[in-house]
Formats: C-alpha cells, structure tokens, sequence
C-alpha cells in the first residue's frame, strides 16, 4: 500500500472512532437528560459579571423557575450561565450544566447539581440537548454562541422541526437593534421570512412576564421532550 492509500486507512480508522464517541455522547446525555423532567434553557454571555443587571436577572429568573416547577439548563461556564445555574441551585431547584470542552480553560461553575453536570465534546450533540430536553428557551444578551443557539431553535419552530415553544429575549434594549433588522431589513426588504415569523417568540424586560408566559403556555399543552 502507498503511502496516500495508507493515510486513507488511517483516516477511515480514525472517522469510525469519532463515530463512538458521538454516540457515546448522545447515548450518556439522553440518560441523564430523560431523568431530570421538564426544564428551561437560559442562554447568555459568559463574559457578564456578577455586578451586571442581567447576571442578577438570570439569578431571579432561574428561581422563579424552580418555584415554578421547572429546571434550568445552562451551558455550565461563568457569566449568565453561571448566575442561572446559582439562581436555580439556592432555590432549590433542578441546576442542569451542559459544559463543552474548549482550547481555553474554562471550568464548569460551581452551582450546577454534581449528578447533572455533563461534559461534551461535539457543540452538536450539546446544542441536541439543549433542545430536546427544555420547555422553554431564554436568551440574555450574548454573543455568537447566543445567536447561534437562538436562531437554531427559531429555524427548528419555523420549519415544524419542534412544536411551538415559548421563546424569551430578555433585554429590549439589547435586543432591539437586531429586532429591527430582522423586521425591516430580513422582512420588509429582502421578503426573506414571512411576518407571522415575527410571532414566533417575546421580548421583555420583565422576569414575571418571562414566567407567565411559560406557565401560560403549558397551561394548555403538555409537559414533554421536543422531539
């Protein structure tokens, strides 16, 4: 064999092991997801102190959550994950961290229940559970990762992937430059999405308006997995 064919090999060797270890990790995150029961997805900037308005407002809404019934899911790190994972966990509630292994150092925080912390290697498979497994999605100012995950789970809606759920962006002011574009530019000018697109999730300051309009939601549909 050549030395092309033999890299060949090796590669096919190599793309059947990453194979397991996808597997493995979807297989490890629906155990343990399948027992936590019905829970809500906050996502925001690991870049946001605890000094920040919207750390505090993670905090409150992680606890109101729990009084509520409900779990929260975070993606583990520090920032707004990190004060919805101590909200949730000083209420009493159910502290899910979904942490994803990355060149740079950067721990789980300290707040996640010890038997629902889970460590992922594939952002895919992570972002499979972040959704799967939450009744309702929050997005706090962040970053790409933010936008990453919101505009998923607005395309999942969109498209009848997953049933309507609520989805929150809390922080008008945040929030409203890229509103804007969604509607003027992606809607108004380029005919791109269609206006009922619009309906498809909130927007608040409020951590109360944020719980009513989860609760009053499930007030009429059931209580289960996405997909």
């Amino acid at each position: 064999m050549n030395a092309e064919g033999k890299n060949w090999t090796e590669l096919q060797a190599q793309s059947s092991w990453r194979m397991f270890k996808i597997m493995a990790e979807f297989v490890d995150g629906f155990e343990k997801m399948e027992a936590i029961g019905p829970c809500v997805s906050i996502f925001g900037s690991a870049r946001t102190h605890p000094d920040n308005p919207y750390f505090v407002a993670s905090e409150e809404l992680a606890a109101k959550f729990a009084k509520a019934g409900y779990g929260t899911i975070t993606g583990g790190g520090p920032g707004i994950m990190e004060g919805a994972n101590k909200g949730a966990k000083n209420a009493g509630g159910k502290s899910v961290g979904l942490h994803i292994e990355l060149d740079r150092e950067e721990t789980a925080n300290p707040f996640i229940d010890r038997d629902k912390l889970l460590v992922f290697r594939y952002f895919f498979a992570r972002k499979v559970m972040f959704i799967r497994y939450a009744q309702a999605f929050v997005y706090l100012p962040g970053g790409f990762g933010t936008m990453d995950e919101l505009f998923e789970v607005l395309t999942l809606v969109q498209t009848g992937k997953i049933a309507q759920v609520p989805i929150i962006l809390f922080g008008k002011s945040y929030w409203q430059g890229l509103i804007g574009w969604i509607t003027e530019t992606m809607l108004n000018d380029a005919h791109n999405i269609s206006p009922q697109d619009l309906n498809l999730f909130h927007i608040t300051d409020d951590v109360d308006e944020v719980i009513d309009i989860v609760n009053k939601h499930y007030s009429s549909s059931k209580l289960t997995p996405n997909f």
